[in-house]
C-alpha cells in the first residue's frame, strides 16, 4: 500500500481508543452477549431494544436505539468477522455505510486495550459524522467501563 493510500485511509476513519481493567474475554462478553450490550450500546440517555441479534461471520443485528429525547433511530447491520475473543468487524447499513472494526488487545493481566474503529467510503462521509461520533463513542466506552464495573462489583459480591 502506498503512502497516499493509507493517507486517504485515515482520512477516512474515526479511532476511539481505550484500555479498560479486564480481561479481553470479559470485554469482549460485554460485546457478544446481546443482553450485555443493550444495556450500554450508544451515547448517554440512550437505550436499545434488540429485534435481531446473530452474532456470526454473516449473521444480522437489527435494533432500535431510543433517544432521550423520544425520538427512535432503527439500525441494521451485518457481522462480517467473529474472532473471539480478538476481534469483530461488521458493516452499519443504516442511513448511511461504514465498517466497524473492534479489537481486543491484552496489554497486562487484567487488562484490555479496546480500539474501536468507523471506516467511512468517503473523507466527505467521515467529516460529517466525526462532528457527533467523536464524543459519542467516548460516552459509548463510559457506559462500557460503568457496566463492566458493575458487573465486577456484582459477581464479587456473590
Amino acid at each position: 500500500m502506498s503512502m497516499t493510500e493509507t493517507d486517504a485511509a485515515a482520512d477516512r476513519e474515526i479511532v476511539t481508543t481505550r484500555v479498560f481493567p479486564f480481561s479481553r474475554e470479559v470485554v469482549f462478553s460485554a460485546w457478544s452477549d446481546p443482553g450485555q450490550l443493550a444495556l450500554w450500546w450508544g451515547p448517554q440517555g440512550f437505550t436499545n431494544t434488540f429485534q435481531v441479534f446473530e452474532f456470526r461471520s454473516d449473521g444480522d443485528w437489527r435494533f432500535i436505539m431510543h433517544g432521550p429525547d423520544g425520538a427512535e433511530y432503527p439500525n441494521h447491520s451485518v457481522f462480517r468477522v467473529i474472532r473471539a475473543p480478538e476481534r469483530i468487524v461488521f458493516d452499519h447499513l443504516s442511513t448511511h455505510w461504514f465498517r466497524v472494526i473492534a479489537d481486543f488487545e491484552a496489554v497486562g493481566p487484567d487488562q484490555t486495550r479496546l480500539t474501536f474503529r468507523m471506516q467511512f467510503e468517503t473523507v466527505a462521509e467521515c467529516e460529517r459524522v466525526k462532528v457527533f461520533a467523536v464524543e459519542c463513542n467516548e460516552q459509548n466506552f463510559d457506559r462500557l467501563a460503568a457496566l463492566l464495573a458493575a458487573n465486577s462489583i456484582g459477581s464479587s459480591a456473590q
